[in-house]
Order: structure tokens, then C-alpha cells, then sequence
């Protein structure tokens, strides 16, 4: 069996591009569907799977780990964020061939089954990135969740923390509390929040201050508290908070979640698995958590064949905690992408079709073609005129 072409697919969601990759072989009808989607960055991504399709053009699709390294060994320089995206919309293409091949679900590649159901949360918005970045209101925050709880969800993130910079004001401070208390009011002690703080605060003093706010209100978890590589800052928040604290979601390379893991300053990892590598290095950051005594809780506000590849992972993975999923980010979400994912209380359920278990619908994507995504950044600037991090 050899490959004999690869192709993308861009589908405007509105908030974002989905960008859908395609591994075709010489066997056929057979094909796998992957996702690399980036925010912000399609047209990089794009190119940057057309400049690593020669490296895989007539190799056999079924050797996974060495189709990585061919893209990853062989490219020169170092991939980043951009080619490793890439890389991991092709890898998942290529464990949905193998699962086809061998007729069996993909969860069932990476190691069987090791739970029944898969735990999930969405956002408050329900994928209207507007209502998810924008909301800053204690009321509103509050009505959000009700319809999220509403939608059969127990748990849900919410973006609230405002722009900062090394310094948290005492009023932003007492405003994160109420927009807490109002959440927490609403959602009652039986669902469970997380709070996203996007790595706006530029220091570990800023962030504290607003972990200490939302404290008494006991967040499942904190999300990115500082920017992705300040492990300085992390470590010194994980020493003065009780609260467990997340990342991993912006970081890439292998020596970046071995300083991360080696730190003893998070109690949840959260690759993305169609950022770092696809779905054989998700296992592995994820193995290499559990060693430490950390959960993995992987990233993933994109598409529905990253939402795909995330329950295959999650079914397989024991250490895995709770998945992040984006299902209501557009109305015609399941036109696009069949495939396995339904949720029952709060619960995806473990698919049994072979490969990844989806059906792209083409003509359905090219109804949707590229559009400039909406940047959300216009409000991440100080009085002063400072710009943050948004």
C-alpha cells in the first residue's frame, strides 16, 4: 500500500478555518481524514502540508511513527507551531487509513479501551467566539451558563479574566469575583467550571491575584494562568494556590512538556492533538504525565474531526480527565463531518466504526470556503495604549 496524494480542505466556521487534510492511496476507496487546524495561521498551514506531501508520496501509510519522522527529521528546520500542525492533520489521516484497513475503531490502535464514556465541557457561547471573548458581565455570564447546563453539558469554561499586564487592578480583581460567584450561583456545586485566563496576566503577582478572587468559588481548574513557557511563573503559582492548575495547549516540542511535566507545577496537561504531533505523541505527553501524577485534559476548540480524533484518544488514555469539545460552534456542524460523536449526560459515548469513524461531505465543505477569520484582539490594549496579550 502506498500514498498517492495528499490534499487539504478549508472550511469557513466562522470563528475560525477548519483545515481538513486528506491522505489518498493506491488501494481503491481508500482514504483518511485528518485535521490540522491553526488559528489564524490556514494559508501557513496549507502550504506547509504542500511543501510536506514529497516526503510521503509512496511510502506505505500503515508506518505511522516513521511518516512522522520523515516530516520531522527530513524538513531541515525546526517546524514550530505552523509544520507541526501540519504534520499532525497527516498523522491523524493516516491512522484513520490504518484503522480502515484493519476494520477496526482507532481507539482500539492505541492500547483498547480503558473507560465506558468519555467526560466533556464546552464553552460558555456554545462556540460564538464573541460570547466566549466578550462577555464581561456578571448577569450575562450568568444566563450562559444556564443555557450551556441547559444543553445537557456539566461543565463548561468560561474566558473572563481581563487584559492585563504585570499589575492586576483592585477593580478588574473584584470584578473577576462577581463574575465567579454569579457562575458558581448559577451552575450550582454540582457542575463544574473552569476558568481560561487565556495567559493574559504577565507576571505570577497578576495571576495570583485573580486565582485568590476566584478561589472560594472552587474552579475544576485554571487554565494558562501565565504565558505557555513562563515555567518560572507557574512554579511559583503552583507553591502559593491550592487550586490545580492547566496548560500545555500552546506548547509543541517533546522538551517543552518534559520541562513542563519535570516542574511539579500543574496537575492537568493539555496537548492539542492537532498541534503537537497527532495522536502517537498525545500518548506518549500523556504517558508521560501519568508517571508524574498529572491528568491530561487535551485541548481542542476546532473542528469535528479533531473532536473525532480527541474521543479516540480519550476512550484509550487512563490518565485522560475531561475533553474539551466545540460541537455548537456552528449550526451545520454535523452536515459537514458524520460522524461518531454523541453525547448522552454530559458523556460522549465510545465509538465503534472502523478507522476515525467520519464521513467528510465535500460538496457540503465547499459551501464554506476560506474567509479571514474575526481576530478578537481589538481589547487587548491598556489604557495607555500598551499592547497585551490577548
Amino acid at each position: 500500500m502506498k500514498i498517492t496524494s495528499i490534499k487539504t480542505k478549508v472550511v469557513n466556521a466562522e470563528m475560525r478555518n477548519w483545515v481538513f487534510v486528506k491522505v489518498e492511496t493506491d488501494e481503491p476507496g481508500l482514504f483518511g481524514w485528518g485535521e490540522a487546524t491553526l488559528e489564524w495561521k490556514t494559508r501557513a498551514v496549507v502550504g506547509v502540508i504542500q511543501d510536506l506531501a514529497p516526503l510521503l508520496i509512496g511510502r506505505d501509510p500503515r508506518d505511522i511513527e516513521q511518516a512522522v519522522r520523515a516530516m520531522t527529521k527530513q524538513s531541515f528546520w525546526r517546524l514550530g507551531a505552523v509544520g507541526m500542525s501540519a504534520v499532525s492533520g497527516v498523522e491523524l489521516a493516516l491512522w484513520d487509513i490504518l484503522g480502515k484497513h484493519l476494520n477496526v475503531p482507532v481507539w482500539r490502535l492505541l492500547g483498547g479501551k480503558v473507560r465506558d464514556k468519555v467526560s466533556v465541557y464546552t464553552h460558555l457561547g456554545m462556540g460564538d467566539m464573541r460570547a466566549v471573548y466578550e462577555t464581561n458581565e456578571a448577569n450575562a455570564l450568568a444566563d450562559r451558563a444556564l443555557e450551556v447546563i441547559g444543553n445537557g453539558y456539566t461543565a463548561f469554561k468560561a474566558v473572563f479574566i481581563p487584559y492585563t499586564h504585570y499589575h492586576a487592578p483592585l477593580p478588574e480583581i473584584d470584578q473577576v469575583a462577581r463574575m465567579m460567584e454569579a457562575l458558581r450561583g448559577a451552575a450550582g456545586d454540582s457542575v463544574e467550571i473552569m476558568v481560561d485566563f487565556h495567559g493574559r496576566p504577565a507576571s505570577a503577582g497578576a495571576a495570583q491575584a485573580y486565582i485568590d478572587a476566584l478561589a472560594p468559588f472552587r474552579p475544576m481548574f485554571i487554565e494558562e494562568p501565565v504565558q505557555p513557557a513562563d515555567f518560572n511563573s507557574l512554579k511559583k503559582l503552583s507553591q502559593k494556590t491550592q487550586v490545580p492548575l492547566a496548560t500545555g495547549e500552546r506548547l509543541i516540542d517533546n522538551s517543552e512538556f518534559d520541562t513542563l511535566l519535570s516542574l511539579g507545577a500543574i496537575d492537568i496537561v493539555q496537548p492539542d492533538i492537532c498541534h503537537c504531533g497527532g495522536l502517537l505523541e498525545a500518548k506518549k505527553i500523556a504517558a508521560r504525565a501519568a508517571s508524574v501524577g498529572v491528568g491530561v485534559a487535551p485541548h481542542n476548540p476546532l473542528g469535528p474531526i479533531a473532536g473525532v480524533a480527541a474521543l479516540h484518544f480519550a476512550v484509550s488514555t487512563p490518565n485522560h480527565v475531561i475533553q474539551e469539545e466545540m460541537v455548537g460552534a456552528v449550526p451545520w456542524y454535523f452536515d459537514v463531518v458524520q460522524g461518531p460523536i454523541k453525547m448522552i449526560d454530559g458523556f460522549w459515548q465510545v465509538p465503534d466504526a472502523p478507522g476515525l469513524g467520519v464521513h467528510v461531505d465535500e460538496d457540503e465543505c465547499d459551501r464554506h470556503p476560506f474567509k479571514q477569520e474575526v481576530l478578537h484582539t481589538q481589547n487587548a490594549v491598556m489604557p495607555d495604549g500598551t499592547l497585551v496579550d490577548w
